[in-house]
């Protein structure tokens, strides 16, 4: 039976402006269902059959698993892997630009591939992690920090200084992006306004202020369109929805002879190259670990990869009426048509003929309609985590995704059938 997850996956999308924030949340609903949080630096003692654990990398990345009743060198491990960054702008150090009349505009920097004229005259705000002096040099604290109410905006240019707006306009990432924050007159409150505002929210000095990581967020919330509520409107859609229903089918599976992973990396949007990304050893790390703390051997490990399956979850292109010519002509995925098969013959994704045939049977078993997507032979595609992650760990798999409009714009559009359909599939997987 097919369940309603669309409502939950809101809430989750509202809760999660930013990469930080979406692990946050994650692990507090692990914490809600009986996950216990275990640190990479400690010694780790697993309980098999039924144990639910999880490891955070970085505030950023999130891995939670529950242990089989069996050896993983016997059944293997169940993964399905999704990424909690999207693409957005992240404030440089020394932000503040002073312009005429007391304008104070914030720089800066582009993250990941935004499609950048959809962040303009929106109400926006800031969120991310602060980090504070702590009781010596290497050990300092972290603070999220959600600023929940607009305080900056990027505004267009008026038409009437670019009547050619309209048949295309160039963009500078660093002259056209940059929001506006404030309008003041006194010359001691703008070197540190940002960094005032930071400490006041957070209740703490300006001089414990080491550092942060803190990036711009659309205010408006995620919600419900279409005559009968059947999309779903939010930022961050690519790849939170897979995240959230990867998270779901780790606490719901009921597979109790298998360990399952719900694998969560940062830093897909620029490449996953760093120590909590898919190109790192992270994840086989934490495999080896649970093999190890079973008393398995390092050939044990390689049975048991050998005997594992991964669903690489990231959304997929649907289909747009308004540019057919965009689409391979007989595989073009449409909203509410049910989770994607996403295929590349030059390896982009890590799908071949075995695993989709393997995700196919799933959807199959829980009545599912599924498709598939592969580019327009003229358009070239970019790679996604599977790939990535088999330069890591020499798993079988398949990479999925729902399917998507207006991708890496400031608001995505989804279907809630889709939502609901693959998080039903997951669950399946995991039980």
């Amino acid at each position: 039976m097919i369940k309603n997850y669309a409502d939950s996956l809101l809430k989750f999308l509202g809760d999660s402006p930013c990469n930080f924030f979406a692990v946050d949340t994650i692990r507090r609903m692990l914490d809600e269902n009986g996950f216990h949080e275990l640190r990479i630096a400690d010694d780790w003692n697993l309980a098999l059959g039924g144990g639910r654990y999880y490891v955070v990398k970085n505030d950023s990345a999130i891995f939670a698993f529950t242990m089989g009743k069996k050896p993983i060198s016997e059944t293997g491990v169940k993964v399905i892997a999704a990424h909690s960054d999207s693409p957005c702008f992240r404030i440089k150090p020394n932000p503040v630009i002073k312009a005429e009349n007391g304008i104070i505009k914030l720089n800066t920097e582009v993250y990941g591939g935004p499609i950048l004229y959809t962040w303009f005259d929106r109400p926006l705000s800031v969120a991310g992690r602060v980090i504070l002096r702590g009781a010596d040099a290497l050990h300092p604290v972290t603070r999220l920090l959600r600023i929940d109410r607009p305080i900056l905006v990027i505004p267009h240019l008026a038409i009437h200084f670019n009547r050619a707006v309209n048949e295309g306009n160039p963009l500078s990432k660093q002259k056209d992006m940059l929001p506006l924050l404030a309008r003041v007159t006194e010359c001691a409150e703008k070197d540190n306004l940002l960094v005032n505002l930071v400490a006041n929210e957070l209740g703490v000095e300006v001089g414990d202020i080491l550092d942060f990581d803190l990036m711009l967020y659309d205010c408006e919330r995620p919600c419900y369109v279409g005559l009968n509520n059947e999309f779903i409107s939010s930022g961050r859609i690519d790849d939170l929805s897979m995240a959230h229903a990867a998270i779901m089918a780790v606490i719901e599976g009921t597979d109790e002879e298998t360990t399952k992973i719900a694998a969560i990396f940062d830093n897909e949007e620029t490449g996953s190259g760093t120590k909590q990304g898919a190109a790192s050893p992270v994840l086989a790390n934490i495999i080896r670990r649970i093999n190890a703390v079973a008393g398995g051997t390092e050939s044990d490990f390689f049975k048991a990869i050998a005997k594992s399956f991964m669903i690489s979850a990231d959304n997929a292109h649907a289909f747009h009426p308004n540019y057919a010519e965009k689409y391979d002509p007989t595989n073009h995925p449409s909203l509410g048509g049910g989770p994607v098969i996403k295929i590349n013959a030059n390896c982009k994704y890590m799908t071949d003929a075995h695993s989709a045939a393997i995700f196919r049977a799933l959807c199959e078993e829980v009545g599912v309609p599924f498709q598939y997507f592969v580019n327009h032979s003229d358009v070239a595609g970019g790679s996604t985590l599977g790939n990535i992650l088999t330069s890591q760990i020499d798993i079988e798999g398949v990479d999925v995704g729902n399917p998507l409009l207006a991708m890496h714009s400031v608001r995505e559009l989804g279907s809630v059938d889709d939502h609901n359909a693959m998080t039903t599939v997951f669950v399946h997987f995991f039980s």
